[in-house]
């Protein structure tokens, strides 16, 4: 099973080198349309009835979200100027979770939900493991509590997939139905998005292996 995790871990690495690469080589394709991120994701918003979502401009590179506590869809700079397919994709995925966000859409309500416990059972999880780790012939009980909190971190992930990939679909569908991209951008579009949410997927699947690994662990010392 640690071999899996591995493997998985260096295939996530692989992936997120794709789809960096895949961005920036449709950032040199200029949209016919010549909207840019920024203005995509408003009139997005806007056709959705949406007008208490800020759309802001944020550092680095891939570190576009939306956060439903502020609500405000962010995107990073390259998004938030560019006029390229990819550009207009992740703006328009980002926007996706402002529409599920305003409909109610149930997962995302569990997300956000689990959202806090998720960031306190991350800070402190590993550390609780390696003393488990460490422990582990004297005592099981914080090896088991921190396989208790990783399971958490573990249901977080796969809760996030039908997010994103609902976020994808709404995005795409949008963009193909208004016109916003022609046929050609919206096949780059789609590759985008699809790269991206193979990055959750990933990351899910090195979680569930991670965590199988270490419950295997757990139970040789049981026995």
């Amino acid at each position: 099973m640690k071999l899996i995790s591995i493997g998985i871990f260096l295939v996530s690495l692989l992936v997120h080198y794709i789809l960096k690469f895949k961005l920036n080589r449709y950032a040199n394709t200029q949209l016919r349309s010549g909207l840019t991120g920024a203005q995509v994701a408003a009139k997005m918003l806007h056709d959705y009835g949406i007008e208490d979502v800020k759309i802001t401009a944020t550092q680095g590179h891939l570190t576009d979200h939306y956060n439903p506590l502020n609500k405000t869809v962010n995107l990073s700079e390259s998004v938030f100027n560019g006029s390229n397919a990819g550009a207009v994709a992740v703006a328009a995925h980002e926007c996706g979770h402002a529409v599920q966000h305003a409909k109610g859409y149930a997962f995302l309500k569990v997300r956000s939900a689990m959202a806090p416990l998720f960031s306190f059972t991350s800070r402190y999880m590993m550390w609780i493991i390696l003393i488990g780790i460490l422990l582990v012939r004297t005592t099981l009980i914080p090896l088991t509590i921190g396989i208790g909190l990783f399971s958490i971190t573990t249901l977080f992930a796969f809760i996030t997939l039908p997010v994103e990939f609902d976020a994808s679909r709404r995005a795409l569908a949008w963009i193909n139905q208004q016109g916003v991209v022609s046929s050609q951008e919206y096949a780059i579009a789609k590759d985008a998005l699809w790269w991206a949410a193979m990055t959750y997927v990933l990351a899910a699947l090195g979680s569930l292996a991670e965590l199988l690994h270490l419950m295997s662990m757990l139970n040789r010392r049981r026995d």
